[in-house]
Order: structure tokens, then sequence, then C-alpha cells
């Protein structure tokens, strides 16, 4: 199958360029293809001729969405609305990567995709609009919501996490319950989904759900680091923007594209981080 894969310098993007070898990638980082220029995306997709356009691109700045929504939904909207618009015009689908953020996190159990949205973020509000932009742009659409995602590079909790080790403590919300995410395994789960057909809205996370304080703890233990973790309220650390309190996914789609526990994604991210 013949890719293009925008925002292939991402946590996601890595993981994608490695589980996709056995096709033909065209990966595209920022500094290659800038979303939001509509004529610039039509350009690369003439050139490239895929048949699946992946959008790994996006504003992930939460708190400085709420800062500049106006920038949040220039990539995070308009640019999703491109590549859709672009990839239908060029007889391809898309996949389009979105986030729990979409919604409110007042649930009590996981979220499905067909739960009703809610975001409360102005970084949620324009995930959510990207979704909605994909699904009007281009019937050939599919729309992964993920959550928490980490892998061994970039930036991402995990790795902030593990560079406070050398604390004598370190002080983790305990409030706040989501599916934690190796970035390998989603990348993985979206090449199975991809050779499916079967477009629509998908849940693809770690199986099961955490807190940040039960997620350091246990990336602690793998690690054999004795660090102390204190658990502390969201309230404890204030931030621009408002994170949901619950927002655990599941899924009632294609059972092919389920993602192991979250606990195993954690390991791997351990077991490779050691390896270096």
């Amino acid at each position: 199958m013949k890719l293009l894969l925008a925002g292939a310098g991402g946590q996601l993007g890595r993981a994608l360029r490695v589980t996709l070898r056995g096709h033909d990638v065209v990966a595209l980082g920022h500094s290659d293809l800038d979303i939001t220029d509509l004529s610039a995306v039509r350009d690369a997709l003439a050139a490239c001729k895929p048949s699946l356009v992946i959008n790994g691109a996006a504003f992930n700045d939460v708190d400085g969405a709420e800062a500049d929504e106006t920038q949040a939904f220039r990539v995070n909207a308009a640019g999703p609305a491109n590549l859709a618009a672009a990839a239908r015009e060029a007889d391809a689908a898309i996949l389009h990567v979105s986030t729990d953020y979409v919604f409110d996190g007042a649930a009590t159990r996981p979220y499905d995709e067909d739960a009703p949205t809610n975001p409360q973020s102005a970084y949620g509000r324009s995930k959510r609009a990207g979704e909605e932009a994909v699904r009007a742009a281009n019937p050939r659409h599919y729309v992964v919501r993920t959550a928490w995602l980490f892998h061994p590079d970039g930036r991402n909790f995990l790795n902030t996490i593990l560079a406070q080790a050398s604390r004598g403590s370190v002080r983790v919300v305990d409030d706040q319950t989501g599916s934690p995410t190796f970035a390998v395994h989603l990348a993985e789960a979206i090449g199975r989904l991809v050779t499916t057909d079967a477009y629509g809205t998908y849940h693809l996370a770690g199986g099961g759900g955490a807190t940040w304080f039960e997620l350091t703890r246990t990336l602690y233990r793998l690690a054999g680091i004795a660090t102390p973790v204190e658990p502390v309220s969201t309230a404890d650390f204030p931030r621009p923007a408002p994170r949901p309190r619950y927002s655990v996914l599941t899924t009632i789609r294609e059972p092919r594209v389920l993602l192991p526990p979250w606990q195993q994604g954690v390991e791997e991210f351990v077991r490779q981080r050691l390896a270096r």
C-alpha cells in the first residue's frame, strides 16, 4: 500500500515508520509539509499518489491552546480538513488521530466510540472540530482516538517523570484516570486497522485504566527506581486548561485492533529504555 504519513517526526510518527515498513511510506514532518496550507497538501498528494493518508500532525500543547485557540484550530481542525479533502480529490482514504480530550471526563465507566463528546478545553474543542471536518470531507475515513501516549523518544509524561527520579520524592496527581498508551502498540493497531477498509471512529488505547500516580509507581517499579511517589490532587497542580477527571477509552468496534493492557506498554517502554 502507498501511504503518506504527515507528522512523521512525532512519537506516533516514529513508531508508524517502523510498523509500516512493509508498505511504501512517504513520511513527512512539519518542515516537509505544513498541513494548514491546502496548496502544499495537494502538491504532496499529487507527488506521492497515496491510497491512504495518515495524519499524525497536531497542536498538542494543551495549555498553549488556551492562550492561542486560533492556532490550535488551524492545526487541529483546518489542517485535517485539508488532508481529508485533498485525499478525497486524489481518491485516497484518510486516517486521522484524535484524543480523549473530546470528552468532558464526567463519566464513571469507559467511553466507547458512541459516547457523546463534550470537550472542556480549547485543545479538546479543536480536536473535535478536526474529527468533524475529516468525517465531512472524506467518507473513506478512520478517526482514531487515543490517550496518554508515550514512547522512549520525545516529550511525554513517562520520560518526564523518569527525569525527576533523582529527586528525594515525586508528587503525582492521583485523581485523573485515563488510558496510558504505548505508541508502538498504537502504531501496530493502526497497521492492522488500515487493512480492514472498515471506516469509522475507533478508540485505540492501552487496555484498562490508571491514574498518573498508578502509572508512575508502575514505571518506577519496573525500572527498579526506589524514589517515593506521593499522591496529590489536581488542585495541587493548577493548569490553564482543564483535564478530564476520567477518560478511560474502550472500543465496541473491530476486535482485531485491540491494544494490550497499559501495563504491558510500560514494560516494553522500560525494556527499550534500558536497552540503550
